[in-house]
């Protein structure tokens, strides 16, 4: 996928302030922190050079997790959102995957407690008529926890960074301040799933329903060493790929996701877990269902399921009937 023309040519012009060599170093250093330091709770980056180098190289595949887990969100619901809340937002990629998805007005209020997050964040969606708007306020919802209420609630690779006692915390708030749909992207790492596989078992607790990427409310059915996880792909930029030390011209993003709901939705009838397997005359698919996971195989002799089977992609909803 391709980042919105906006978002692209905002991240150059923040790029843009800084020698390459500072942005590589600045670059290197977030990634040995994140690498290292997510989950004790502790400031991964405070510096506006370290908030442009984010930008570049981890704001597009955040923006694609979003923006994908959103799409399968939206797809099996289809009640009203007008405001949107941004839980630890970093510099705004949730906030710019609703205004593409949503492609209407939106209050949007962004949560973030590092100011050259912030200030990164406004520059980047300085010229985006959908983003005019956006109100961002300096919090740290680890400390400070959730304020407000909005129709949907986001919050993308942020319980990854904070210790347990605040996780459980912060995942209460942010349930009582979703009035309509909760989305949680984290990692797509088994300690990324088993976060997200311990909250969908409390939101249901408490009454949440599923909307994706699980087509049922019952137990997860995952064996304990394996883990849900779906892949987006990203075009990289020049600068992103230098500061990557990459030559491919794309970027492949794992992400975990859940989006809950306060009413019932219409539930996929299956997902496919894994990429299809396709052999001489057939195609085998990996899918979670009400009653279990599930190989299927499916040949040219069923018809258009088969056609349906050949375009299915990891983490596409499924009818098997």
């Amino acid at each position: 996928m391709e980042l919105p023309m906006g978002l692209r040519a905002g991240i150059e012009a923040l790029a843009a302030d800084y020698p390459q060599a500072q942005l590589l170093a600045a670059s290197r250093a977030l990634t040995e922190r994140y690498q290292t330091q997510s989950g004790q709770g502790r400031r991964l980056l405070t510096r506006p050079v370290e908030a442009a180098a984010y930008a570049v190289v981890r704001m597009p595949a955040t923006f694609g997790a979003v923006d994908a887990a959103l799409a399968a969100a939206l797809r099996q619901f289809d009640g009203p959102i007008a405001t949107v809340l941004d839980a630890g937002a970093g510099t705004g990629a949730a906030a710019w995957a609703a205004a593409a998805r949503l492609d209407a007005p939106l209050q949007i209020t962004c949560l973030e407690r590092e100011e050259a997050m912030i200030a990164a964040g406004k520059r980047l969606a300085a010229d985006e008529p959908m983003l005019q708007n956006v109100r961002w306020v300096r919090q740290d919802v680890a400390q400070a926890g959730v304020s407000g209420h909005a129709d949907l609630v986001a919050a993308s690779y942020a319980l990854n960074e904070l210790d347990e006692s605040a996780r459980a915390r912060v995942l209460g708030q942010l349930w009582a301040a979703a009035d309509r749909l909760l989305l949680l992207v984290e990692p797509g790492t088994p300690v990324g799933y088993a976060q997200l596989r311990r909250a969908r078992s409390w939101l249901i607790s408490q009454g949440g329903f599923i909307a994706a990427p699980c087509p049922h409310n019952e137990g997860c059915p995952m064996e304990p060493d394996d883990w849900c996880h779906f892949t987006c792909r990203v075009a990289r930029s020049r600068l992103h790929k230098l500061l990557k030390g990459g030559e491919a011209p794309y970027e492949d993003e794992k992400f975990a996701f859940l989006a809950v709901t306060r009413q019932p939705v219409r539930q996929a009838q299956a997902r496919v877990l894994r990429h299809p397997v396709k052999g001489p005359g057939h195609i085998t698919l990996q899918l979670c269902t009400a009653e279990g996971l599930q190989s299927r195989t499916v040949t040219k002799k069923d018809g258009p399921l088969y056609k349906k089977a050949g375009k299915a992609a990891c983490g596409d909803s499924y009818d098997p009937a």
